[in-house]
C-alpha cells in the first residue's frame, strides 16, 4: 500500500469564515497537497473557490484531479470556473453525479420542489475540458489516495435526509444519494479521510473505509457530516461511536450545524476543530 509521506489540505470553500479574508458561502471545497501533486476535493457552490484560492495562495492551475464528493451544487456549482483556471483535467465521481437531484420543501399547503443539482449540464462541463471518471467501486486514484465509492448504509441511526429527492421523469422518487463517497489518503500517521457531506453517514463511512483498508488505523476526518438534520439522538450515538474509533483529529464544517460541532468539539477537546474557511491542516 503506497503512502503520501507528505500532506497538506486547506478548506477553500465553507460556510463559516474564521480568517476574514475569505468568503463564506453554502458549499465545501478542500485543496489538497500530497506527496506526488496536488488535488481538489469538491469546488463550493460557485462563490468563493477562485478568490479563496488566490487568498490563500492556493494554484488551482496546478491541480492533477478534481474529485466530487456528490452531485450537489454546493460541491459542483464552481466546477466550470475551474476548469477555467485548469483546462482539460480528469474529474472523478460516482455514476450517479448528473441524476436530477431535488430538494421537496413544505410551507405549510403545497411541496416545492428545488433544483439542488450540478448547475450546468455534462456536455457543457465536457466542453469546458472535464475527463470524466465514474465509478461507484473503492479505488484508487494514484498511490495511497483513494475514494471510497458507494458506501453501505448499515447504522441504524444515520436516517439520512428524507427531504432529498431524485426526479425520474415526472415522479420524485427519494433520493438516498448514492453517489456520496469519500476521499482518503494514507500518510505515515496512518489514514487522512475527508468527507463532503457525508450523506450515507458519517460513521457508515469511516466503517466503510476500515473495512476497505483493514488494519490501517484512522489519524484524522476533515469534512461535512450532514448532521444538520439530524435529531439530537441519532448525533448522540453518532458521536459515541466516533470517540470508541480512537481517531486522533477530527475537524467537522459544511453541513455539521454549528451547535453539533460545538457539542462534538466538547467531547474531543484538543482532538477537535472546526473547519472554517482558510484552515490549514497537515500530517
Amino acid at each position: 500500500m503506497g503512502k503520501q509521506g507528505r500532506l497538506r489540505l486547506t478548506v477553500l470553500c465553507e460556510n463559516v469564515i474564521a480568517d476574514l479574508r475569505g468568503i463564506g458561502e453554502h458549499g465545501l471545497a478542500v485543496y489538497v497537497e500530497a506527496e506526488d501533486g496536488a488535488y481538489l476535493l469538491d469546488t463550493g457552490s460557485g462563490i468563493g473557490i477562485l478568490g479563496n484560492s488566490l487568498t490563500f495562495g492556493r494554484d488551482l492551475r496546478s491541480i492533477q484531479k478534481v474529485l466530487l464528493s456528490h452531485g450537489h451544487y454546493d460541491h459542483t456549482g464552481g466546477l466550470k470556473d475551474v476548469l477555467g483556471v485548469t483546462g482539460p483535467i480528469e474529474v472523478y465521481g460516482h455514476p450517479a453525479i448528473f441524476e436530477e437531484k431535488y430538494a421537496l420543501e413544505h410551507d405549510g399547503k403545497d411541496v416545492k420542489a428545488r433544483f439542488i443539482g450540478i448547475p450546468d449540464r455534462r456536455e457543457s462541463l465536457e466542453s469546458c475540458g472535464a475527463d470524466f471518471r465514474l465509478s461507484s467501486s473503492f479505488r484508487e486514484i494514484t498511490s495511497g489516495i483513494y475514494l471510497t465509492g458507494e458506501i453501505p448504509r448499515l447504522s441504524f441511526f444515520e436516517v439520512g435526509d428524507r427531504r432529498l429527492a431524485v426526479k425520474k421523469g415526472e415522479v420524485y422518487d427519494v433520493d438516498t444519494v448514492p453517489d456520496d463517497q469519500a476521499l482518503v489518503i494514507s500518510t505515515e500517521k496512518g489514514l487522512v479521510v475527508v468527507l463532503g457531506c457525508a450523506h450515507a453517514g458519517m460513521v457508515n463511512t469511516l466503517e466503510h473505509v476500515r473495512g476497505s483498508l483493514p488494519g490501517f488505523p484512522i489519524h484524522a476526518v476533515i469534512g461535512g457530516t450532514h448532521w444538520g438534520i439530524l435529531p439530537e439522538d441519532a448525533v448522540d450515538a453518532s458521536i459515541k461511536a466516533i470517540k470508541e474509533m480512537e481517531i486522533d483529529t477530527i475537524g467537522v464544517c459544511h453541513c455539521t450545524g454549528i451547535g453539533y460541532a460545538t457539542k462534538l468539539m466538547g467531547e474531543l477537546g484538543k482532538r477537535g476543530f472546526y473547519a472554517s474557511v482558510g484552515t490549514v491542516f497537515e500530517v
